[in-house]
């Protein structure tokens, strides 16, 4: 038996490469957008906004360097290159994703640890600190990702035949301990810090607002931006692990019970919508920041008219891109790249 052979009807492989075709493009093209916005506005930056930029890359990455891949094995209805970009594709899909996880998971408790002191203007994690995590988040994403070629776990093709990730039903029982850390360590753990987190800021804003006193326009304005912040964070976090979920679940299925019992199709479903997670990020930018929604428009502009205008950097748009909004007039409005998280 071919275990790289499509399961689906040829009519449902063609649907899925086109579906993967086009989160391909959405997801390379709003998360440039979002690099390319924090480069332009690089100046302007503060260290714990570097994070944002890092998790571009992450699902920029996992767009550019699996997708594709993915895309011509759907429509061939048969998976390419076999052991080798099965390993390759399972390898990378789980490196993309545990790095995605431990962003948002340093993201919210940066920003934690940013709302304990909301009137200070002193910067509270400086450009090494966030360095240092960025760097961590890669290398502890690429220790997980290994230990399946390690022995460890084991990489392998999904049932539907058109995708590889971790071999789920052959971990029932040499693997049954990976399966068990990993899920503890990269879902269950960051879920509670990132829930723990978020809810710690909201009861900072909440008590923050009840001290300060009704005329108090700076504390007001601080908190509605801390607000509007934590709400798109939320969102964010929300969004990826509400696209992992489904697929962590038909995953558990598999070694709990019998993977036969699923059809291909519903199978197929977790899978696909887990990879829209890559998505969702550059959308709500898109939807919840003026400004950035601006310069997208200007660049979209520049790029048919050849317009080199610049836009404008007002300094009542959208807090949206601040992670560490201070209380001083002159820039509690200000935008930069970060606070879109």
């Amino acid at each position: 038996m071919d275990i790289y052979a499509s399961t689906l009807s040829p009519a449902v492989d063609i649907g899925a490469g086109c579906y993967l075709l086009l989160i391909a493009v959405l997801s390379i093209v709003g998360n440039l957008l979002v690099v390319i916005m924090a480069f332009k506005n690089s100046s302007k930056m503060k260290p714990p906004e570097l994070l944002s930029v890092n998790l571009a890359v992450t699902d920029l990455g996992a767009a550019v360097t699996m997708y594709p891949l993915a895309v011509a094995s759907a429509w061939r209805h048969h998976w390419i290159g076999g052991d080798a970009t099965c390993l390759y594709y399972g390898l990378a899909g789980f490196f993309f994703g545990v790095a995605s996880i431990m962003n948002l998971t340093i993201l919210a408790i940066v920003r934690f640890v940013v709302s304990l002191n909301l009137r200070s203007p002193r910067e509270k994690i400086g450009w090494k600190k966030v360095k240092m995590l960025c760097i961590w988040i890669w290398v502890y994403a690429l220790i997980w990702a290994l230990f399946p070629v390690l022995g460890w776990g084991r990489y392998g093709p999904e049932p539907f035949g058109l995708s590889c990730s971790l071999a789920w039903g052959e971990m029932k029982q040499e693997g049954f301990s990976f399966v068990i850390a990993m899920f503890s360590f990269n879902l269950v753990m960051p879920s509670v810090i990132i829930i723990c987190c978020y809810f710690g800021i909201s009861m900072k804003l909440y008590f923050t607002y009840k001290m300060s006193t009704s005329n108090n326009y700076r504390v007001t304005s601080m908190v509605k931006l801390h607000r509007r912040l934590l709400i798109i964070a939320i969102m964010i976090s929300v969004g990826f692990i509400g696209c992992w979920a489904p697929y962590g679940m038909v995953s558990l299925w598999s070694i709990f019970r019998d993977s036969s019992t699923i059809p291909p199709e519903v199978s197929l479903l977790p899978c696909m919508f887990a990879k829209s997670s890559t998505v969702y990020n550059p959308m709500i930018y898109y939807f919840f920041s003026r400004r950035f929604k601006r310069e997208v428009k200007h660049m979209r502009r520049t790029c048919l008219t050849f317009n080199s205008r610049r836009v404008s950097d007002g300094t009542n748009d959208n807090g949206i891109y601040m992670v560490t909004a201070g209380i001083n007039p002159k820039i509690t409005a200000r935008s930069s790249l970060h606070g879109n998280q």
